[in-house]
């Protein structure tokens, strides 16, 4: 019921929140209550991304080995693989900058209006002659050929000078 939705609310929060101990204490609540170990194993995937990001980007792998490790072994075995993980990320430092940019391209991509702008004609694939003489792929610059940075252009005309790491929702 919805015991089983505050005890997961409960148990981010406190990842979220850096407190190691309150973390398995609510692990412990859900697992020793009966809570299936493969959703909260799926629920720490969601976490390590929305919640850790860039600020530790091998908190993915943590999550997706110990989603794996739930499914090799089961339970009772597996409450220990998912104990390691809810204390490495509650340890862990923590960014949202990943979360919130994309935020902001669903909300850019929503509040279009009309047609979404065309792919630059330089970053179009040009597997056909048509494609070729069309002026697809022309220009573009083939990034590892540089030793240097290459200057181009990657976002549609329209977009040009966006970042969608600095814009901010309203």
């Amino acid at each position: 019921g919805e015991e089983h939705y505050n005890c997961i609310s409960a148990l981010h929060k406190s990842m979220r929140g850096s407190d190691e101990n309150a973390s398995l204490y609510w692990l412990g609540r859900m697992l020793e209550g009966g809570e299936d170990p493969l959703y909260v194993a799926r629920r720490l995937v969601r976490f390590a991304s929305e919640d850790i990001g860039l600020a530790d980007p091998l908190a993915l792998t943590q999550a997706v080995a110990a989603y794996q490790g739930c499914h090799f072994i089961g339970m009772p075995e597996c409450e220990v693989i998912l104990a390691q993980c809810v204390v490495y990320f509650a340890r862990a430092p923590k960014s949202i900058e990943v979360y919130r940019a994309y935020g902001n391209v669903k909300e850019c991509l929503r509040m279009h209006t009309g047609p979404l702008p065309p792919v630059p004609l330089h970053l179009r694939n040009a597997p056909t002659r048509l494609m070729k003489n069309l002026g697809y792929g022309k220009g573009y610059k083939y990034n590892p050929m540089y030793k240097e940075p290459v200057e181009q252009d990657y976002l549609p005309e329209e977009l040009k000078g966006i970042d969608f790491f600095k814009e901010r929702k309203t």
